[in-house]
């Protein structure tokens, strides 16, 4: 408190000589220029931040969406996101060379069972159950495309593939090569009996 008696006591003492002392002149205007800066000048708040933030993150986002739509996704798959289906030659060139040896001897084999269908050598029952079984053939080769979209490197997979194609050519070959022989005998049979 000697502090404060203390300067009480200075102000009673100089009482007149701060009553008639009058700032300078223009001090007013100076002053009142010096509030009218303070209050032009802007303050960065909380909000102020977020509204930045929230501006650059949108924009950052809408420069990746942009790039993302304008550059060409060379890592695409067959089969992704499109109407291509998704095989072994998705999966490398080794495998692409495997596919085409097997599709080629499959169509070989359609081939063949066509020709005797039209030779007169199938008969309509006979020519149901191929349908039927092609038609397993199919729904099975569906399910493994898409266990090797979803799995493309897993080796099982891929076997799975491999072994379906010689198991489809196998049994193509075995019909058409018994049908072939069925074919042979009444040949032979219709040579002796004239």
């Amino acid at each position: 408190m000697k502090t404060k008696d203390n300067i009480e006591e200075i102000i009673l003492k100089n009482i007149e000589t701060l009553n008639d002392f009058e700032p300078a002149v223009g001090h007013f205007e100076r002053f009142q220029a010096k509030l009218n800066a303070e209050g032009k000048r802007k303050r960065f708040t909380l909000n102020t931040v977020w509204k930045v933030a929230a501006a650059v993150i949108f924009m950052l986002l809408a420069a990746n969406q942009t790039y993302i739509y304008f550059t060409p996704d060379k890592k695409r798959l067959p089969g992704e996101n499109s109407g291509e289906p998704f095989t072994l030659a998705s999966v490398s060139v080794e495998y692409s060379e495997v596919e085409f040896y097997y599709n080629n001897a499959i169509n070989m084999g359609m081939n063949q069972w066509n020709t005797l269908k039209a030779d007169g050598l199938i008969s309509e029952a006979e020519q149901a159950v191929m349908n039927d079984e092609l038609a397993d053939f199919e729904d099975r080769f569906k399910t493994l495309q898409t266990d090797l979209a979803a799995n493309p490197n897993d080796e099982r997979v891929i076997n799975a593939m491999i072994e379906y194609y010689q198991a489809k050519l196998e049994i193509i070959n075995m019909i058409v090569n018994k049908l072939q022989e069925v074919k042979q005998q009444k040949s032979n049979n219709h040579g002796n009996n004239i």
